[in-house]
């Protein structure tokens, strides 16, 4: 069975606004490293049009710094699936899925192969809930945002999940990433 990981970014105050941040080349390095381990990223419709073309147009043109290429590179290499109701066509990396979220993952679990990253604040309490996401590699920023899109809703989840820490990572910028595992 394979392992499922949740990564985000995140502000102090708990906000996932991938436009807000200014990753330094440490914390890029960092989501490489995790990259290469993972062989599936499943999308929501939201993050996935963030991410895409973005960062294949990035790993085609090499437009970044080196470790912004380094990045697409592998980023931009990996499967996708993205769970949509509005999208209908993806490129050549990328399936679009209508149906379940939960069971889709569930299945793809089931599958052989590396690490599935799950980058998706949206489908989250119910992927936690069907008991789904293995590990959550958060990586906060020294920011306080004050508004947007929280990792969790309040009363998003049934029932609260226990976590074990296994590693924290200190960043010269100043962040600060945080893996856990589902207990």
């Amino acid at each position: 069975m394979r392992t499922v990981t949740f990564g985000m970014n995140i502000s102090i105050d708990g906000y996932c606004d991938h436009t807000i941040y200014n990753p330094g080349e440490d914390v890029l390095d960092y989501f490489t490293g995790m990259m290469e381990d993972v062989d599936l990223v499943f999308f929501g419709r939201f993050i996935y049009q963030l991410m895409f073309p973005y960062w294949s147009d990035v790993a085609r043109d090499q437009s970044g710094t080196a470790s912004e290429n380094k990045f697409a590179q592998r980023f931009s290499s990996i499967d996708r699936v993205v769970v949509s109701r509005t999208l209908n066509v993806g490129d050549e990396k990328t399936r679009i899925v209508h149906g379940n979220p939960a069971e889709e993952l569930a299945k793809l679990k089931q599958q052989p192969g590396k690490k599935i990253s799950v980058d998706s604040v949206s489908m989250l309490p119910e992927l936690i809930t069907a008991g789904l996401i293995d590990e959550f590699n958060l990586v906060v920023h020294p920011v306080i945002v004050g508004n947007g899109r929280k990792l969790l809703e309040a009363g998003s989840l049934r029932e609260k999940l226990n976590l074990k820490l296994a590693e924290i990572i200190h960043f010269k910028s100043g962040s600060v990433a945080l893996h856990y595992l589902k207990q």
